[in-house]
Formats: structure tokens, C-alpha cells, sequence
């Protein structure tokens, strides 16, 4: 299946609530350090429900560590500063998502490592800002799965 990827997530309830939706979906979650919360953190917990014992999810002490461990197939990274929509890719089994901190999205040094295959964006009306994490990683995950037949879906 899919791995998100979430660089230095912040805020715990969204990552309880991609907690949620990776266990829905069959995609692993691949967490990188430093984190802004403890995984123990109760707003995570919540957020996630009773989900986190069917979701994969793998924590990384950096990026360069999750790129060893994981190997994705391809390395998407999605931001503002994409060329492509995320729509316009056809996506591959295997393929990486990546998400960038809340506050401040992905940076030249990791949008610009050789382990990133391409940069893709959102679309949203000008002068916004940005999505919330865990709708970003929504929207995405559901069309690359959807491409993808949706494949183990019911």
C-alpha cells in the first residue's frame, strides 16, 4: 500500500486523526523526529479512538533514517511550491507521501534531497494559507487509493 509520511509533525490530535485514517486505509505511518508531542499524549490518543492497534505506524529519528528503513518506491512530497497538482500524478503502490510540519510545511532542504522524487500541491484559492495536516493527508491518500481501485476497500 502507502506510506505518509508526516516530517516533524506538531499538532497530536492531527496525527491521532492520520493515526485514524491510515488504519482505515491500509497505509502505514511513518513519523519523523523530533515531534512536537509525546506519543503517549492523551489528544492523540482521543483523536485516534480505538484505532492505533490497526495502523502501522513507524517512528524515525530522521530523515535520512526513515529513507533507510522504508525505502519508499517513489518520494512525493506535497507543498504549496509544487509544480503539479496531486491529481495529475498516477500513483503507484508503494509510493511515500510526504507532509511537512504544521507551522511551516516542508523546507528547501528536504524538498530539494535527492530521496524526494517530485513536489505536488493542493490547489486552494489564492491568498490562503494552508489546509489543515490531516485533511491535506486525506485528500491525497483517498486518490492515490482510489487510483488504485481502491484495492482491500469495502
Amino acid at each position: 500500500m502507502f506510506q505518509v509520511v508526516l516530517y516533524r509533525p506538531e499538532i497530536p490530535p492531527n496525527t491521532g486523526n492520520i493515526i485514524r485514517l491510515c488504519a482505515n486505509t491500509g497505509a502505514a505511518l511513518h513519523l519523523v523526529h523530533p515531534l512536537g508531542f509525546s506519543m503517549d499524549d492523551t489528544r492523540l490518543r482521543r483523536a485516534g479512538l480505538d484505532y492505533h492497534e490497526y495502523a502501522s505506524v513507524r517512528e524515525h529519528s530522521d530523515f535520512e533514517a526513515y529513507l533507510e528503513a522504508a525505502r519508499p518506491a517513489r518520494l512525493l512530497a506535497m507543498s504549496g511550491g509544487g509544480r503539479r497538482w496531486y491529481t495529475e500524478v498516477a500513483y503507484r503502490e508503494g509510493d511515500g507521501l510526504l507532509f511537512g510540519p504544521e507551522s511551516v510545511g516542508l523546507g528547501g532542504r528536504i524538498l530539494g534531497h535527492e530521496g524526494v522524487t517530485e513536489t505536488l500541491r493542493i490547489p486552494m484559492l489564492a491568498d490562503r494559507r494552508s489546509l489543515n495536516l490531516s485533511n491535506a493527508v486525506a485528500i491525497v491518500l483517498f486518490e492515490a487509493w482510489r487510483q488504485l481501485g481502491f484495492d482491500g476497500g469495502v
